[in-house]
């Protein structure tokens, strides 16, 4: 009879053994399913006086856009919240081991964290959390957010940006919570490295920073991730910056096209208007800041100079057209152009273009032209006269010295013209290697700020 007892006993003993091992016992056990009231919407501590703490940690998984524009930034990163309800635990022997169990989000209280900077928030919902036999909870989120970052562009496209992701509690001061970071700096990187996706953005460091603000006269704990990211450049580089660059080239190359011809303003022209669709293709990237990326001067610049280059064309056309319709050169065009401007320049201009002496010499020449002119229409005059007496040998002679008077005549109007238009065409030239030597020295003057302001 004893036997039996002891073997009912046993049996009993066991059976109720296997009817605790379910996880629907602890649930029953600690009622984390009655959706009571008090654990949804009260702080978990049996002495209000002691604060609960609250260990957050994140791993940054990626920069999903970057509206420079509006200076906004969308992210995916995994957020982490691990907290304590003293409320809220059980021995794992009396449940056959059973040391955490998953329940629904909404059950218990969970600490109300915002981000600072956020706009939006596309983040998936969490069914469940962790909740440990000691009353340790783990809340784990994937989040995506848009949030707020200044973006200093002056270096653009080769620029670092600083954004800061600031968690702190919407409703509890630190005497209520306290937030404390559960990774240091060093191990939020060196996970979010190697879960960072790769896109525009190279993620370079996170930073933490853990703080107390003032504020309505109390104390509000923050816990600030700081994340350092590098734009990849290649894209630019190759859309933008080759593209300006070899326009420039093209606009310095087309400085050496014959002044005679029209091609050259129309070719100028071809360029300015490529340059300004590079111009409009920037200004879409960019934000209307105080402080104008490096880029945008030296695009600016660029454009500056290639239309001095085209007002230069144009006064040399018109120049070209003087040389016809007036074939003096003003004395203080010369005096300052060829005779200074061609010394500063190192051009070698014929004396007597730029000898003083010379012009007033040709200038004479030029006041006798007419009483030379009176003389050969007498001398035409008299031979044009048909004498009788003269044999046929002397009518011929006259003939050809008729002929003669008037290729020497022509000889002399044509050598005018051509020293009056080569001197407008040293003008011309001198100008044009100005404008050529000033164009080179202020591209090669902002390319090297440039390289030095993305280099430093």
């Amino acid at each position: 009879m004893k036997r039996t007892l002891l073997l009912l006993a046993f049996l009993g003993a066991v059976s109720c053994g296997q009817d605790t091992c379910g996880y629907y016992n602890v649930t029953d056990r600690i009622g984390v399913l009655a959706l009571s009231p008090s654990l949804v919407n009260m702080r978990p501590v049996k002495d209000w006086r002691d604060p609960t703490i609250v260990s957050v940690d994140m791993t940054f998984r990626g920069v999903l856009d970057m509206d420079e524009k509006l200076q906004i930034m969308t992210t995916l990163m995994d957020f982490e919240m691990i907290w304590e309800n003293q409320f809220l635990s059980w021995n794992p022997e009396d449940f056959c081991g059973i040391d955490r169990i998953l329940i629904p989000e909404g059950t218990v209280w969970i600490p109300d964290i915002h981000i600072s900077e956020m706009t939006e928030d596309d983040s998936l919902d969490v069914l469940y959390m962790q909740l440990y036999y000691n009353g340790t909870i783990r809340r784990t989120r994937t989040l995506k957010v848009v949030t707020t970052c200044p973006l200093d562009l002056y270096k653009f496209p080769f620029d670092t940006q600083k954004c800061n992701l600031t968690f702190g509690m919407s409703m509890n001061t630190v005497s209520d919570v306290l937030l404390i970071p559960s990774s240091s700096a060093k191990e939020v990187t060196l996970l979010s490295l190697e879960e960072f996706a790769k896109s525009e953005w190279i993620l370079k460091e996170v930073n933490i920073m853990h703080l107390n603000i003032s504020k309505y006269g109390e104390q509000w704990n923050k816990v600030i991730y700081q994340v350092l990211i590098r734009r990849a450049p290649v894209l630019y580089v190759i859309n933008l910056i080759i593209p300006a660059c070899l326009l420039v080239l093209i606009d310095v190359a087309s400085m050496f096209i014959p002044m005679e011809g029209g091609e050259r303003l129309g070719f100028k022209i071809t360029v300015v208007l490529g340059f300004s669709v590079l111009l409009l293709i920037l200004n879409d990237f960019l934000p209307n800041t105080d402080n104008p990326p490096i880029l945008g001067v030296f695009c600016m610049v660029c454009l500056l100079i290639m239309i001095v280059s085209i007002m230069d064309s144009i006064f040399i056309s018109y120049m070209l057209y003087l040389s016809a319709v007036k074939p003096e050169v003003p004395k203080w065009l010369k005096l300052w152009v060829l005779k200074r401007l061609a010394f500063v320049l190192c051009i070698s201009i014929h004396k007597e273009f730029s000898d003083t002496k010379m012009v007033a010499l040709n200038n004479k020449a030029m006041d006798e032209s007419p009483a030379l002119h009176e003389s050969e229409t007498e001398t035409n005059k008299q031979l044009s006269k048909d004498n009788s007496k003269d044999s046929p040998e002397i009518k011929l002679l006259k003939r050809l010295l008729l002929e003669l008077l008037m290729v020497r005549r022509h000889l002399i109007i044509s050598k005018k013209e051509e020293a009056a238009k080569s001197e407008w065409n040293l003008v011309a030239f001198v100008l044009d290697r100005f404008i050529l030597i000033l164009y080179l020295l202020i591209v090669t003057i902002i390319i090297v700020v440039v390289v030095l302001v993305w280099a430093i």
